[in-house]
């Protein structure tokens, strides 16, 4: 068995080599063995689970076992979105909770995900202590279990659904009045995964006309990544076509990350998006507070916050730390690129279906088209144009490159002087415009992801192939 490593995202293996029953059994010992340290264990624990190979059994596997350490366990009563289980922490008041899910890693995949009592993503300083939790466990194979059947018997086992409490939620974080005027023609996605039957229920109550595509569990995800990113959308882009729709709305495998096709089947990035979102929400919301973005995540938010009087907040890469911003810094929108967000007076934890439902509710809101809202935004606050692009390398290649990293800096980049540098996530220059360019390698994969942010599209071509070349790397 390989080291098992419990990070934010928890623990994700390939099934039957690593994610084994036997190991869920370490990995749910080590999470109760944390509950119980910090006194949270009387309040109770949800499992939920997605759509993934046997995913309910795995979470059957991990309540046995929390069972044994005499927690009590509410069990979701079916498939659920990560952002739906993390509700259920408030909504019972619990000491946590367990997701079963490796969200959009490739189907052959499934992970272990603990969400501490605060609902949003888990912070080292709880990952750390669960890792040595489960060390303990390994050393010492002491696993502890009692069946459901005999908890049911000291009211130990629940099961739960807050469907009805969630979508209530979500509609005091969207204005449902918005709808009434422009009601939309919309296609939803949620890509084979735990999303299904929620984004088209709710947007069937607002009045819209919805079509859903994908809608039904298969736990291959139709061969392709459960990721809503633009190559993996094409049979939304057909769709949006032929409906002749507003928009498409796509979730990841569970839910907690989205995806946006406009009416012309062009892929919306989460970057663009997050954008007119903060326009958005000051445009229809009384609520203030800064702005939370990650360091590889556009900084048009900056310019919008700035415009407007607010602060902006860049953390690491992980939404771990926008999560914390939401909840010590009362942020009115936090986000990352890779296409997680959530809204000041939601759970802290990143929601693909309150995303979309608030890209759906700014269509109907202004009766406009995504690209004439772009245009409004660009009028008024200028343009930047960011693209990520990872490029896989040899293992062998990796070393070399690192290496070149480490003394990379460029006195300018396609023409502009580079103003600063730092090594707060690998390697960031930022240039005299304003242009950024960010240079991460992976921690566990032969891949290199550069960032580059700048006004026109030449120019960010420029720059990438200039970085390109001053690596070493091959695209």
């Amino acid at each position: 068995m390989s080291t098992i490593k419990f990070g934010t995202d928890g623990w994700r293996a390939v099934i039957a080599r690593d994610f084994t029953f036997a190991n869920c059994r370490l990995v749910a010992q080590g999470i109760a063995g944390y509950v119980n340290s910090v006194g949270l264990a009387k309040r109770g624990i949800v499992i939920g689970y997605d759509n993934r190979f046997m995913s309910g059994d795995f979470a059957r596997e991990c309540a046995r076992v929390l069972l044994g350490n005499g927690i009590k366990v509410y069990l979701m009563s079916r498939p659920t979105p990560t952002p739906v289980t993390a509700f259920a922490i408030q909504v019972k008041e619990t000491g946590g909770a367990i997701m079963i899910t490796a969200s959009h890693n490739p189907p052959e995949y499934n992970g272990i995900k603990f969400i501490p009592e605060y609902a949003g993503p888990a912070l080292p300083d709880v990952t750390d202590a669960i890792e040595q939790e489960i060390q303990h466990v390994i050393d010492t194979g002491k696993v502890y279990e009692l069946s459901i059947e005999e908890a049911t018997k000291f009211d130990l086992f629940e099961e739960l659904n807050v469907d009805k409490e969630y979508q209530a939620q979500l509609l005091k974080m969207t204005n449902p009045e918005a709808f009434k005027n422009h009601p939309l023609r919309i296609v939803v996605d949620p890509m084979f995964g735990a999303g299904i039957g929620y984004l088209d229920k709710i947007l069937s109550q607002l009045g819209c006309e919805v079509f859903a595509i994908n809608n039904y569990r298969d736990a291959l995800f139709g061969g392709l990544l459960p990721e809503p990113t633009d190559a993996n959308l094409a049979d939304l882009k057909r769709a949006v076509g032929t409906y002749k729709a507003n928009v498409g709305l796509a979730l990841d495998g569970d839910a907690d990350r989205f995806g946006i096709i406009d009416n012309q089947g062009n892929f919306i990035s989460a970057n663009r998006f997050m954008a007119l979102l903060l326009e958005h929400l000051l445009l229809t919301r009384q609520f203030r507070g800064p702005v939370a973005r990650t360091i590889a995540t556009t900084h048009m938010l900056d310019r919008i916050a700035r415009k407007n009087g607010l602060a902006t907040i860049e953390t690491p890469v992980g939404f771990k730390y926008i999560g914390q911003c939401l909840r010590e810094k009362g942020c009115m929108l936090g986000g990352e690129e890779s296409g997680g967000l959530s809204i000041l007076g939601h759970v802290p934890e990143k929601d693909g279906i309150l995303a979309c439902l608030l890209a759906a509710e700014m269509l109907a809101w202004s009766g406009k088209t995504f690209e004439e809202l772009q245009a409004e935004l660009t009028e008024k606050y200028g343009d930047m144009v960011s693209r990520r692009m990872d490029v896989k390398v040899s293992s062998g290649e990796k070393a070399a490159i690192l290496a070149r990293l480490e003394e990379y800096r460029p006195k300018s980049l396609a023409g502009i002087p580079v103003e600063a540098s730092d090594n707060l996530e690998g390697l960031r220059l930022i240039l005299e415009n304003g242009s950024w360019v960010l240079i991460r390698p992976s921690g566990t994969e032969p891949v290199f992801r550069i960032y580059v942010e700048t006004g026109k599209d030449e120019c960010l071509t420029a720059i990438q192939k200039e970085v390109l070349q001053g690596l070493g790397i091959s695209a």
